[in-house]
């Protein structure tokens, strides 16, 4: 039951031009539509802040909950329950409302703001766009190296019908070279790298006015904007300055968009300094850093060993989350590096895959001359994708070990997967995320076995085995 005041706060990527409009989404998307729940609703401002305020209401009127959201870097949002009465899961879910709400409200604003981002003494490259076609290997490195080898699994049939058994071989060692070349292939999917000599990436944030959004792209074609992003690269980064906005309003103002300063922020971040900062705790040499210039919100770690291994950051991820955030997302990914989670998924994928090709096709054909084949590659693959979420809910329990404070990774998990988190609330889908071919558990559970660790930290050497229990216990809590 809570009996005090609660309160929290939100990084917000957006400038205090957007912070009116903020408060307005809110009340529309959030407490209008529910207004038999609300009331007492308000909307206020003072020194350039807005202030949203409403109270929650119980259906059986026993008790209610008093709301204000403030605007600024960041949002502060306090919740002060009636009485002690309160239960502490509507408090929880009334959070978890705000921030999903904000987070898609953010999602508003990115679609319609210009990017720019460079690392010194590195070429000047157009941003990818975070709706294009990607690249097949971009899809598949980014979601998890396992999809690489269920995919060519899956192509082996083919080959199988062409070569006979010797296919299987040849799939075997064409994943085992995957691996060994893994650190290559992902470094294929960045524009550049940051070492100590160039340790930071500049990122510029111009959020275009309404009557900017429609013609934009037809009045700046991609040419154009790589044009004033080369200038403001060399009036500003090139000659030892930071990014300000004067230069880029200047620059911007030459090319005949007109910007207002107010819709305008700048971000550097020493990324060296912090994957130096995360591999000390994880006691590793620093990897080879690569940086995605997408907008995507992604980060992977790869490689054959901790000493040839590589970290790929994009740019997206940067602007997203606070510096502390990526500290405790980049434990995440070093955790797979420093655990050879690659070779083990291999090791996994591939006795599996001789297994069938080599005992059970050859001994029991049967099994795959009927409906039964079909049967026993889904369950198998289903069961491949289950165990390879103890891996990644190890990876989350190695970061909260070695860095601490987990509901600092908890927090960048519901900024990165909003949107999956509210598909989540349907039990339904729970149990879907559970056994879908997705090697991540379901958000839901990531976030809430964080906070958990907040509250009592875990003490376990064997962080594997802990976080199969706990995965198998999540699964179970949903039938």
């Amino acid at each position: 039951m809570a009996e005090s005041a609660v309160s929290f706060s939100l990084d917000t990527e957006v400038t205090p031009a957007y912070y009116e409009e903020l408060i307005k989404y809110t009340y529309e998307k959030y407490v209008s539509p529910m207004r038999q729940y609300f009331t007492n609703v308000n909307q206020m401002s003072f020194d350039g802040n807005y202030v949203l305020t409403f109270t929650a209401l119980d259906p059986d009127g026993k008790w209610h909950i008093d709301v204000e959201i403030k605007t600024g870097k960041p949002i502060q949002v306090t919740m002060r329950p009636s009485d002690a009465g309160v239960p502490q899961s509507v408090l929880d879910r009334l959070r978890e409302d705000l921030i999903i709400v904000i987070q898609y409200f953010e999602e508003t604003v990115r679609r319609s703001t210009l990017y720019f981002a460079w690392v010194e003494g590195k070429e000047v490259v157009p941003e990818k766009s975070p709706f294009r076609r990607g690249r097949l290997i971009e899809q598949i490195l980014f979601g998890n190296i396992l999809f690489l080898f269920v995919f060519l699994i899956a192509i082996s049939i083919v080959l199988f019908l062409l070569i006979g058994y010797i296919a299987a071989l040849v799939l075997v060692f064409g994943q085992f070279l995957l691996v060994i070349f893994s650190d290559k292939l992902i470094g294929t999917m960045a524009e550049w790298t940051v070492t100590e000599k160039n340790p930071k990436v500049h990122i510029l944030q111009y959020h275009l006015p309404a009557q900017e959004r429609m013609q934009f792209q037809q009045k700046y074609p991609r040419e154009k904007l790589l044009q004033m992003k080369k200038e403001i690269y060399d009036r500003t980064i090139a000659v030892g300055k930071p990014v300000e906005c004067e230069t880029a309003r200047e620059v911007m103002a030459k090319n005949g968009l007109e910007c207002l300063p107010e819709n305008m922020g700048t971000k550097t971040v020493n990324v060296y300094q912090l994957v130096q900062e995360t591999t000390k705790r994880f006691n590793l040499p620093v990897p080879r850093i690569a940086i995605s210039n997408t907008m995507v919100p992604n980060a992977a770690a790869s490689g054959p060993s901790p000493s040839h291994g590589i970290v790929l950051i994009t740019t997206g991820l940067l602007v997203q989350l606070e510096e502390n955030e990526i500290v405790r997302v980049l434990g995440h990914e070093l955790s797979h590096l420093k655990a050879r989670d690659p070779f083990v998924l291999f090791g996994i994928v591939g006795a599996e895959y001789l297994l069938r090709v080599f005992v059970l096709f050859s001994y029991f054909p049967v099994i795959f001359d009927s409906f039964l084949g079909l049967l026993y590659l889904v369950f198998i693959l289903s069961a491949i994708y289950f165990v390879a979420k103890f891996f990644e809910a190890r990876a989350d329990l190695d970061s909260a070990i070695k860095i601490g404070e987990p509901r600092v990774l908890a927090g960048a998990l519901r900024k990165i997967g909003y949107r999956r988190l509210q598909y989540e609330r349907n039990p339904s889908f729970r149990f879907q995320d559970w056994i879908t071919w997705d090697p991540h558990p379901p958000i839901y559970f990531r976030i809430a076995r964080l906070e958990k660790m907040e509250k009592a930290p875990p003490q376990t050497k064997h962080t594997l085995i802990q976080s199969a229990r706990d995965c198998i216990r999540g699964f179970f809590a949903t039938l």
